[in-house]
């Protein structure tokens, strides 16, 4: 496993660095810098008085963490959000709230993972048409359903 450094300036003092809960963890901890309120289809920023330096030809991204998905319907409401190798302003975390009653996050719980991910940069080529494949232009739903699928 490739070690990369991660710089990380506190905004607020007081909160926690991004941690892996365990080793081998893909995702770092993400905590809320205030307590917030989100409602049932509600969306809210939520600080983490955190910026960091992602890594030239690197990636944050911004997961939601299954606990809360589970027990709550929170969720990152642009999964992943996306931290960019040149943005230095304070990290924020969007969250919809899709369950049924509103939920408080405090201050220091944990609200999302943050993963880093290397990027390749392509370089754009108009052509008339593209290389077949199997597959083809079958997008949505196109492998269709499976007989031992009980949803089907």
């Amino acid at each position: 496993m490739q070690e990369l450094e991660l710089q990380v300036q506190r905004l607020d003092p007081q909160v926690p660095l991004p941690t892996y809960a365990h080793e081998g963890d893909a995702g770092m901890d993400l905590a809320a810098a205030a307590e917030v309120t989100v409602s049932p289809g509600e969306r809210v920023a939520v600080p983490t008085g955190l910026a960091v330096a992602i890594p030239q030809g690197w990636v944050g991204l911004v997961h939601p963490r299954s606990g809360l998905a589970r027990r709550h319907g929170i969720t990152v409401t642009n999964a992943p959000g996306t931290i960019d190798a040149g943005y230095r302003g304070e990290v924020q975390v969007l969250l919809v709230n899709l369950g049924d009653e509103s939920v408080t996050l405090s201050r220091g719980d944990r609200i999302a993972q943050l993963l880093l991910q290397q990027v390749g940069h392509a370089r754009v080529v108009e052509v008339e048409d593209l290389d077949d494949t199997t597959r083809g232009a079958g997008g949505f739903g196109s492998t269709g359903t499976r007989s031992s699928d009980p949803a089907s």
